[in-house]
């Protein structure tokens, strides 16, 4: 079967390649998915320029992607959730990336049924930013009424947490670049920044959660816009200690910058490590059947131009999910 693998590091023009490989091979616990679509996501062009050595260890060459839709058309002798036929969709686990290919093997227990009123390719773009915002959202302990401000607001994770931000029935603020502005207000958000016009920090105060999907400064001003007890939740600032053991990291303390601000204003901070999850894949099913989620897609690349696609998002002008189809 055909795939898109990394191998080697470096620029991702270079780094990848479509190659010939074998199927994989169903264990007890999978089933084997004939891919319809699959998203890309930041994480997977990163781990191509070699930016993630140190964290995540690839023999190469590997098959690139985590999030994926598709049919089952084999499954082993263990799982009972599943026939054959059903469509699907998941974000896989680490250890069985490699979802742009023509074939994928997924342990059951992290997949879902796909929404039943958007495409494969819609369908694809959701369980990475999806699992991440809600993960996120819930270690902030998000709920009705909350203020919070969701930093980039048309990516693939902030479009993602602003639509079910105000399904939970939050107040959001969110900013965007000027172009994004009247499409983000479009997805639900309170008070859309516009942060090339406005300094987001006089716009949005007193806040009950800051979303931090920037890292870097933004982690650490969240401090000077959130209220005594608040929360700031990160997908990219320093990790707490809980995503640290998680993340392999030993004998880990909080940076000293951060430390002294959560004990100056009481505020806790959460950092999210994602992780595949089959039961908040069924609620993202729920809402999207409801209309309280709709898929954000931006553009939609055949498989052979799967290397075009990478470069693409790399240059972070994409407004909402790149895909790539197989259907």
């Amino acid at each position: 079967m055909k795939a898109l693998q990394i191998v080697k590091y470096g620029e991702i023009k270079e780094s990848l390649s479509i190659n010939e490989i074998e199927k994989p091979t169903v264990q007890s616990k999978d089933i084997l998915v004939e891919v319809k679509a699959a998203s890309l996501n930041p994480i997977d062009y990163k781990m191509a320029q070699g930016h993630l050595k140190e964290l995540l260890d690839l023999d190469l060459p590997v098959t690139i992607g985590f999030d994926v839709s598709g049919v089952v058309v084999e499954k082993g002798n263990d799982v009972t959730s599943f026939e054959i036929g059903d469509e699907i969709y998941a974000r896989v686990p680490q250890e069985q990336m490699g979802t742009i290919a023509e074939f994928v093997t997924i342990n059951a227990d992290k997949v879902a049924k796909k929404p039943e009123n958007i495409s494969f390719e819609e369908a694809s773009g959701l369980p990475l930013t999806g699992l991440t915002a809600i993960q996120a959202l819930e270690k902030a302990g998000l709920k009705e009424d909350d203020r919070i401000l969701i930093h980039a607001g048309s990516g693939g994770v902030g479009s993602f947490a602003i639509q079910y931000a105000k399904a939970k029935g939050a107040i959001v603020y969110t900013t965007t670049s000027s172009k994004n502005v009247d499409w983000v207000k479009a997805l639900g958000g309170d008070r859309v920044i516009d942060y090339k016009e406005e300094d987001y920090k006089e716009v949005a105060n007193n806040l009950d959660i800051v979303f931090d999907t920037l890292g870097d400064d933004y982690t650490f001003d969240a401090f000077k816009i959130i209220k005594e007890g608040g929360v700031v939740t990160s997908i990219v600032g320093p990790p707490d200690e809980e995503s640290a053991k998680i993340m392999g990291i030993p004998d880990y303390n909080l940076p000293e910058q951060l430390s002294n601000l959560i004990e100056e204003k009481s505020i806790a901070y959460k950092h999210t490590w994602m992780q595949p999850n089959a039961a908040q894949l069924k609620e993202i099913k729920t809402m999207v059947e409801e209309g309280d989620i709709k898929p954000t897609v931006d553009l939609i690349y055949e498989f052979e131009d799967g290397i075009d696609a990478y470069e693409y998002l790399a240059t972070g002008r994409a407004e909402g999910k790149v895909i790539i189809s197989l259907s």
